[in-house]
């Protein structure tokens, strides 16, 4: 256990270096979302100056779009491409070659990037928060044991969901047009452009049958306050459940994935 414990440690180290290395780029991802987080809260500010919309007041729309952005920065997986990019130009072989899991191996160098992008975001995070201060009245989160239980199995549900996507590497070149296609489910179902609530009521039971709420729209109603008790332990349950479909699928896919990979590219 000793000797695993140092593995992961030393994994994590290198890619948590490599990603402070490279700041700039993070931070350019950063400020994409900032277009969001400046936009769409005003957006719908204005749109719900006469009244409540879909149970959202002014102030409930603002909070809703700050904890969910920064709630992404840590739960929402991409290292597909990186994986996608590395199987195709060989450098996969690798991997196969290390003393550690190719699963075990990418979730601390995920964990590592996931890690940093929280906190290179928290600065215009608390910005936000400032700007937005006069308008954020009776916001209030609830920083209960399900909410971080629902951060770590949305963590875990992107992570694991985008690594099967990944291994579909294993049997085609070109595979960056599936995950360029799987972007706009996850947008309008995920509840980032807008919440679930506002969407018609057999849309929200459509868009609760994918992984995507379960990401980050779940942890975010559950941190603002507009889901608990049994209903939160349901998201639980159903992240647990996607968790394991994941999983078990890639492992499948990896079994036969083997079989397939040529190392093309070496």
């Amino acid at each position: 256990m000793r000797w695993t414990l140092r593995k992961w440690a030393a994994v994590f180290s290198i890619y948590f270096q490599d990603g402070i290395a490279y700041k700039a780029s993070g931070l350019i991802w950063v400020t994409t979302d900032l277009a969001t987080a400046v936009t769409m809260p005003l957006v719908w500010a204005a749109a719900s100056r006469s009244g409540p919309i879909g149970g959202f007041t002014s102030s409930d729309f603002i909070l809703y779009y700050l904890c969910m952005l920064f709630l992404n920065s840590f739960v929402t997986s991409h290292i597909m491409w990186e994986l996608a990019m590395e199987i195709k130009e060989g450098q996969f072989s690798t991997m196969l070659l290390r003393p550690m899991s190719f699963y075990q191996l990418n979730f601390f160098r995920n964990l590592a990037w996931r890690v940093i992008r929280p906190a290179l975001f928290a600065p215009f995070f608390f910005l936000l928060l400032y700007a937005y201060r006069g308008m954020l009245t009776h916001a209030e989160v609830h920083l209960s044991w399900e909410f971080w239980a629902s951060v770590l199995l949305g963590h875990l549900v992107s992570f694991t969901f985008v690594m099967m996507m990944s291994m579909l590497a294993l049997f085609t070149q070109e595979v960056t047009s599936i995950f360029e296609l799987y972007y706009i489910p996850m947008l309008f179902l995920s509840g980032q452009l807008f919440p679930i609530a506002m969407l018609p009521v057999w849309a929200g039971k459509l868009a609760k049958l994918f992984p995507f709420y379960f990401i980050s729209g779940g942890p975010t109603e559950i941190l603002i306050g507009r889901v608990t008790g049994p209903a939160a332990l349901n998201i639980l349950g159903v992240q647990v459940l996607w968790i394991f479909f994941s999983y078990v699928v890639s492992k499948l896919l990896w079994t036969k994935g083997l079989k397939h990979y040529t190392g093309v590219g070496m």
